[in-house]
C-alpha cells in the first residue's frame, strides 16, 4: 500500500502484480517500466513480470503474481482512505483465479471505511465476475478507453453493470472519440500520453469529451496534457501542465467517508 502521485486517488493497492499488452493505450506502459525497476531492487512480487526485449524496451511476460502479503493491508488501515486498486496490474486479467478475486472483495467488503477505485481493460471479464457477485457499495468500477475501436466497446460492457460510481480513465487520448453514450457514468478522467515515446493529444478532442460531460452532468477530471502540449509543442510534463481552458477540471464524485472502525 503506497502513496501515490496519482491525482485522483488518495493510496495505491497492489495484491497483485504483473500484466501484458491488449491494446493501443499499453504501448507505453508505466507500470511495466516500474515494475523491471522494482525487480531490480529485488522485490519478489515485481520478479519474472516483465522482461527487456532485444531493442531495450520493457515488456510485461504475461505472467501475474498474487502478492499474498497485501491483501490484509487495507485491514490495517483504519483512516478512512480512497485506493486504486492494482495499479500494477489488472484485477481482472484472464490469469487470475476467481477464488482470489473473491479473497479480494472480501477484504474490501470487510472495510466499508475505504472507497476502492478498480479500472480494467478487460471488461468482458469484469461483466463475467459480477455476473455472480454484487458490485460492494464502496466499490467505484472503470474502464479504460483510449481509442474508438478498442476503447468505447468497454463502456458498452461497464453499463452492464450496477455500481455506486462507474468512471472512464480516457487515458491516453489517441484520437477524437466522437460521441460517447455516457448512460449511466458519473466519472470522466482524460489525459495526454507521457514519455519520450508519448503520442500527441489535440485540444479539439478534450473539448469534445468535456462538452458532453457537461451536457449530461459527468464529472470532468482533466489530469494533464502529458509529453505534448495544447499548442503541439513537445515538452516536459511538468511544462506542460494540467490546465484546460485556462483552469483546473478536478471534478469528482462524492467520497462517501463512513467513519473509521
Amino acid at each position: 500500500m503506497t502513496k501515490t502521485k496519482i491525482e485522483w486517488t488518495e493510496k495505491t493497492w497492489n495484491p497483485m502484480t504483473g500484466c501484458q499488452i491488449v491494446s493501443e493505450g499499453c504501448r507505453h506502459c508505466y507500470a511495466a517500466q516500474m515494475a523491471y525497476r522494482l525487480a531490480a531492487m529485488d522485490l519478489p512480487q515485481y520478479q519474472r513480470v516483465t522482461t527487456k526485449a532485444k531493442n531495450g524496451s520493457i515488456q510485461w511476460t504475461g505472467k501475474i503474481q498474487q502478492v499474498e502479503s497485501a491483501l490484509e493491508m487495507p485491514l490495517k488501515t483504519k483512516q478512512n482512505t480512497l485506493f486504486f486498486v492494482n495499479s500494477m496490474s489488472d484485477l481482472f486479467h484472464e490469469a487470475v483465479d476467481t477464488n482470489f478475486l473473491d479473497q479480494v472483495f472480501q477484504v474490501i467488503s470487510a472495510t466499508p471505511q475505504h472507497t476502492y477505485q478498480i479500472l480494467t481493460k478487460r471488461a468482458p471479464q469484469m461483466v463475467n465476475y459480477f455476473k455472480n457477485h454484487s458490485v460492494p457499495a464502496n466499490v467505484w468500477l472503470g474502464v479504460s478507453v483510449e481509442n474508438r475501436q478498442q476503447g468505447i466497446p468497454r463502456v458498452k460492457e461497464l453499463q452492464k453493470i450496477q455500481a455506486t460510481v462507474k468512471f472512464l480513465s480516457i487515458e491516453p487520448l489517441l484520437e477524437d472519440l466522437g460521441s460517447i453514450n455516457l448512460k449511466g457514468i458519473h466519472w470522466v478522467i482524460v489525459g495526454g500520453e507521457s514519455g519520450s515515446q508519448a503520442r500527441p493529444m489535440k485540444e479539439e478532442w478534450v473539448r469534445n469529451i468535456q462538452r458532453q460531460c457537461c451536457k449530461h452532468r459527468v464529472k470532468f477530471f482533466f489530469k494533464q496534457w502529458g509529453t505534448w502540449g495544447p499548442d503541439g509543442v513537445k515538452r516536459s510534463k511538468k511544462a506542460n501542465g494540467s490546465l484546460f481552458d485556462g483552469k483546473i477540471w478536478h471534478q469528482m464524485p462524492r467520497i462517501k467517508r463512513i467513519g473509521t472502525i
